[in-house]
């Protein structure tokens, strides 16, 4: 059955880049400022974040420029929140297409997840911007960003194939998550490194997934970080258990969509 569904996602892959490119059109149709909004949404936080954080309540960057150490977070939590957010209704938001047409109903959570790529890189560009410009070169460990762009990929669709599943019966799951991803920013190591928080607490936050990815890239790009691979390694097993669970439950209650919807 796993194997039938995979094949059947592989046929409508085209389905899958056509729906992505259509996600990337609808965003930017109206929009004035247009792909530099992929920009702007997190620079203008860094730019808070520098003020009241890094200059008035004087958290540290742990060595690095807490400009960089903030938005080098900020690229791949905005892509995450984003990405959740519109993945997490992308059935309820697609119920014409899904009650006319059949194909694989997780094409919509993993488009809207893979059309947000196409901020993500933008944002990654100026990000290298900021590096030339604080003169920071980056390591090896560099060969090791696409490995957390991945992970980053891989945890939203999951947690989007659980959100939406659940989307559809329950409701209420629309308003919460909203609420779910300002919760999880606060104790994600965005605003303040991991570090930060006590050694006793470290474990605790570990089960986080994005915990050890934002760390993860935080040590890709700067050198003389380290890898806290501890805390990368059970976010990353934590990540996989939670694509793993969100496929089985979208699975199993798919056949369902088109009724309930």
């Amino acid at each position: 059955m796993k194997s039938e569904w995979l094949s059947e996602i592989w046929r409508f892959r085209e389905l899958l880049y056509f729906l992505a490119w259509r996600d990337v059109k609808v965003r930017y149709k109206q929009a004035a400022l247009g792909v530099a909004w992929a920009i702007l949404q997190p620079l203008l936080t860094m730019i808070i974040f520098t003020v009241f954080f890094g200059r008035l309540a004087g958290v540290s960057g742990n060595g690095i420029p807490y400009p960089l150490a903030a938005f080098c977070a900020l690229v791949p939590w905005t892509y995450f929140a984003a990405t959740l957010s519109q993945a997490g209704n992308s059935l309820l938001a697609n119920t014409n297409l899904i009650t006319k047409v059949y194909f694989p109903r997780v094409l919509l959570p993993a488009s809207v997840a893979l059309g947000g790529l196409l901020d993500f890189l933008i944002s990654a560009s100026f990000l290298g911007g900021m590096m030339v410009y604080y003169r920071v070169r980056p390591s090896w460990a560099l060969l090791l960003y696409p490995l957390f762009v991945l992970a980053t990929m891989i945890l939203v669709v999951g947690v989007s194939m659980l959100l939406a599943a659940l989307n559809v019966r329950f409701r209420d799951v629309k308003y919460a998550i909203p609420f779910l991803i300002q919760i999880w920013f606060f104790v994600t190591p965005i605003i303040y490194p991991a570090s930060f928080i006590p050694k006793r607490l470290q474990p605790i936050l570990a089960f986080n997934p994005m915990s050890g990815i934002v760390e993860g890239f935080r040590a890709s790009l700067f050198p003389g970080q380290g890898f806290n691979m501890p805390l990368i390694a059970t976010s990353l097993g934590i990540t996989a258990a939670l694509f793993v669970t969100g496929a089985i439950v979208f699975r199993n209650t798919e056949r369902t969509f088109a009724d309930i919807i």
